[in-house]
């Protein structure tokens, strides 16, 4: 079995320390394959001055040449022929532009480990029949987001009695659903069956207000769950922290902080990060997380910076060393208390755009340096 495939199917999923040299292992084995199988991954890498030999151990990871998100939403990189491809999804598009992920059988066997591994350390898999709202889009063919393939899922860690959507498909466009949202969420509190809602942040907010709004208050089943996914986005003005959030939930649907999980991801980057019961992100084995400054140098413990994620999990597309347009800090995992020894990271905010874009237009540049003309 490759390196690869043997870090994606351990359970011990946050023990980084004993799984050091086979993700190691398994970074060296994805650079080659990518470099070997892209001809524009390996440009970028060779115009960087990146050799395969600069990664002696798991301290040079740091070393690989990242790849920023912006770039990806202009630039498809594939190391698979569109033959080998079985599984397509998108960003969501709020800045106008998307990134495409595919994955193909390794990268999606891997995909597979790591949503086992981490749902049932999480004990996010249950027997009990369960009632579902999605507060986002109601899953379509011509509909190719990310998120809405991953709310999709999420309805499978339990059983489906029946489930309610946001954004209802009509066949030829969404519409809203908040009213079938409300008369579903007083179906569910009488038929005492648990709930789990699905969705973002910003999202969630809106719908305890209109909630409130309409006088309803509610106390749901007590193994309800709440799992948000993402920022806040075009709605960061009405941003309001975790503590206020959880405490509205309370109030409303008799949630509270304790039946609330977060998880943070990228299409660019699928692997899933789940918040323990303090609510932080620990590195799990799959991954690793670096925090840069303008200059792309790592900063430590407590400094903030641009936030670089690595895993090898994909063999179908380069996305092994990608930069977001995250602002986030890195803790030891003792600060934590919750007993997970994982460092974790916390985000902060969105980077400057133009900081990214200057990113993004160095691997541009490299690009067009190898093809002698405009990318």
């Amino acid at each position: 079995m490759s390196y690869g495939n043997r870090l994606f199917y351990r359970r011990d999923i946050y023990n980084l320390k004993d799984t050091d040299e086979l993700f190691f292992r398994a970074i060296v084995d994805n650079v080659k394959h990518h470099m070997d199988k892209c001809p524009d991954y390996a440009s970028i890498l060779y115009q960087q001055g990146f050799s395969i030999e600069d990664l002696k151990s798991i301290e040079d990871i740091y070393k690989i040449p990242v790849i920023p998100t912006l770039f990806l939403k202009n630039h498809t990189l594939y190391s698979s022929k569109s033959k080998h491809l079985m599984f397509k999804s998108t960003t969501s598009g709020t800045s106008g532009k998307v990134s495409e992920m595919a994955l193909d059988l390794t990268s999606s066997w891997r995909g597979l480990g790591m949503i086992l591994g981490t749902f049932f350390t999480h004990r996010l898999l249950s027997v009990r029949p369960t009632n579902y709202v999605v507060l986002g889009y109601q899953p379509a063919k011509r509909n190719k987001m990310g998120a809405v393939k991953t709310a999709y899922a999420i309805t499978y860690t339990a059983p489906a009695v029946h489930k309610e959507y946001a954004l209802k498909d009509t066949g030829t466009e969404y519409v809203l659903n908040m009213e079938g949202i409300k008369n579903a969420l007083i179906k569910y509190e009488k038929r005492g069956l648990p709930v789990r809602f699905m969705g973002f942040p910003a999202y969630f907010m809106f719908l305890l207000k209109e909630l409130n709004e309409s006088g309803i208050k509610l106390k749901l089943h007590p193994k309800s769950l709440i799992l948000l996914a993402g920022g806040w986005k075009n709605f960061f003005t009405e941003q309001v922290d975790k503590p206020t959030l959880y405490d509205m939930s309370e109030k409303t649907l008799g949630l509270g902080g304790d039946r609330i999980r977060e998880f943070f991801g990228a299409v660019e980057h699928p692997i899933s990060y789940f918040d323990c019961p303090n609510h932080h992100f620990h590195v799990p084995i799959y991954s690793r997380v670096i925090i840069r400054d303008l200059n792309m140098k790592p900063v430590d413990y407590g400094v903030p910076g641009m936030l670089n994620l690595i895993t090898p999990m994909m063999t179908s597309m380069p996305f092994t060393s990608v930069m977001t347009d995250d602002l986030a800090i890195m803790h030891p995992g003792e600060e934590c208390g919750c007993g997970n020894s994982s460092p974790y990271f916390e985000i902060l905010g969105r980077v400057g755009l133009a900081d990214i874009k200057t990113c993004a237009a160095n691997a541009s540049e490299l690009l067009d340096i190898k093809k002698g003309g405009a990318v």
